[in-house]
């Protein structure tokens, strides 16, 4: 096993300065049946507003549809001299956890990881979303490392996803037993908490680890962190809440809130607050994972789910009351969600 972290490598927090930012464009309808002609226009506005701040990579299924693409982005006022599109075919859109995650070290030097990817152990096809790390590698030129980890004798490859994961930059990692514990949807059936603690450490850098239980319902990814709990900086996270005692999260939440507070006393950080969430989305009857917390924060920006609910102006108020020093940039999630997925599932950052 490398041991990335001993030669002085980390993965950076999402708030730091970044290079680019990877989308990959919309093609698969069986994603959002019956609201797919909508959603290139959200990823078009989401592009366009990243595009303003920083470099965006969008991975596109074939070069024949690049000149609509750029037309779309051009229509939603993308600063186009900063998107470049790249021929990359992927299985789903969601590159947050099929893309490269980067670590670097103090030098800047960096190392994309290739995590393998399987699709969260529920669907089939994901053969091609396994090959972006690699083909983004071969593009921006960086090295790229397969984690591996040694078991009972036997080399076993390690699926971890991006949003199963998050950060606060310096020695704390926030990750969900339901996600990478459970036999359910089992990433890794060989591995066990130690196990994988040490691969935190070894390849991300980091040894400290909050392990909140459960994520939130109608989530395909069985318990992904990125739509309950994220680090907004160093000692300070945003955590969903339900106040409404009769829907299935609010216990769950209630849950993390108080594993969250433990650590409070243990002065890993030293604020929490408190998002509520959406009133419960159903569409075409499937309930939906709609959550505030799958924000994206990338360079003076952060970009904010809304789902045309009752919290969207109580929520951005919270985002701008914290931060300060960045713009925050409401998204409509309504009908993107559908998908399982928001703006942080869908987006995935290269550090500067």
């Amino acid at each position: 096993m490398n041991d990335l972290s001993a030669l002085g490598f980390r993965m950076p927090a999402e708030w730091e300065k970044q290079k680019s930012t990877i989308v990959a464009w919309p093609h698969n309808k069986n994603d959002w049946p019956g609201l797919f002609n909508n959603i290139p226009d959200v990823f078009a506005k989401i592009v366009s507003e990243i595009s303003k701040v920083e470099n965006v990579n969008v991975l596109i299924q074939k070069k024949e549809i690049k000149k609509d693409i750029i037309n779309l982005l051009i229509k939603n006022h993308a600063l186009i001299k900063n998107v470049y599109i790249h021929v990359i075919p992927t299985d789903r859109v969601w590159v947050r956890d099929s893309g490269p995650i980067y670590v670097k070290n103090k030098q800047n030097k960096k190392i994309i990881l290739n995590w393998k990817f399987n699709a969260w152990a529920k669907y089939n096809n994901y053969k091609k979303d396994n090959l972006i790390p690699s083909k983004i590698s071969k593009i921006q030129n960086i090295k790229t490392i397969t984690p591996k980890f040694i078991k009972n004798g036997k080399i076993l490859d390690i699926v971890l996803e991006g949003g199963s994961i998050d950060v606060n930059g310096k020695n704390i990692l926030m990750t969900t037993k339901e996600c990478l514990l459970s036999k359910v949807q089992a990433r890794n059936p060989r591995l066990n908490q130690a196990d994988l603690e040490l691969i935190f450490k070894k390849y991300l850098g980091y040894e400290n680890i909050i392990w909140l239980n459960q994520g939130i319902l109608g989530d395909d990814t069985h318990g992904h962190v990125d739509d309950i709990s994220r680090f907004v900086d160093t000692k300070t996270i945003f955590t969903a809440v339900e106040n409404n005692k009769r829907d299935g999260n609010t216990l769950k939440l209630k849950e993390n809130l108080k594993t969250l507070n433990q650590f409070l006393k243990k002065n890993w950080i030293n604020n929490i607050y408190e998002i509520p969430m959406p009133k419960v989305n159903f569409i075409q009857k499937t309930r939906v994972p709609a959550s505030y917390l799958n924000f994206y924060i990338c360079n003076n920006k952060v970009l904010v789910p809304i789902f045309e609910d009752k919290n969207d102006d109580k929520v951005i108020n919270l985002f701008e009351k914290f931060f300060k020093k960045r713009k925050i940039v409401p998204i409509n999630c309504k009908e993107l969600i559908w998908g399982f997925g928001a703006i942080h599932c869908m987006t995935q950052q290269e550090p500067a």
